[in-house]
């Protein structure tokens, strides 16, 4: 799947505030996720968080 900054993502784990989805902050080498419940912000390793993520929610909407 192809991902891009801004786009809100399913994850397999719940967060401890019970919120399953987090929008995408950056892409590189890791991932930072923010949690869409509380605002928690994460970093993940790539493979990690490519094997977190389930599906993509939303896509970032595009400007033309």
């Amino acid at each position: 799947m192809k991902y891009n900054i801004g786009d809100i993502v399913r994850t397999k784990k719940q967060h401890p505030c019970g919120s399953k989805l987090w929008e995408i902050t950056r892409i590189g080498v890791d991932f930072k996720l923010k949690c869409q419940g509380c605002g928690h912000v994460i970093v993940l390793e790539r493979p990690k968080a490519i094997k977190a993520i389930t599906k993509i929610e939303q896509k970032k909407e595009t400007e033309n």
